[in-house]
């Protein structure tokens, strides 16, 4: 059995730790600038970019003014904000132990 698992062990993965941070894309989608950390993957960073680019472009195309997007995930919320055909967008991850205030 000992030679079974020496053979299909497979990788643990670490699970990525959410982003932190805010980017700049032109209107072709390169990214000018970054603040987010090094270790977080530049391919996801392009796709992040391009699908907000598609949503200022469609709703271009609709003649609906649009400057800015929000999208909440349960662990990250991510804002961008269109700037003359390209785009800011900020990343921000929900933090787990934040508790709201109550009202008093």
């Amino acid at each position: 059995m000992g030679f079974l698992t020496r053979l299909f062990k497979s990788e643990r993965v670490k699970p990525m730790q959410l982003p932190a941070g805010s980017f700049t894309v032109d209107k072709a989608g390169a990214v000018m600038t970054s603040t987010l950390p090094q270790a977080f993957p530049s391919n996801h960073i392009t796709e992040i970019g391009d699908m907000v680019l598609a949503a200022f472009r469609s709703a271009e195309r609709a003649q609906m003014p649009l400057t800015e997007v929000i999208i909440h995930y349960s662990a990250l919320k991510i804002l961008a904000r269109e700037l003359r055909g390209g785009a800011m967008v900020f990343l921000m991850p929900h933090n787990s132990n934040h508790r709201p205030q109550k009202m008093p």
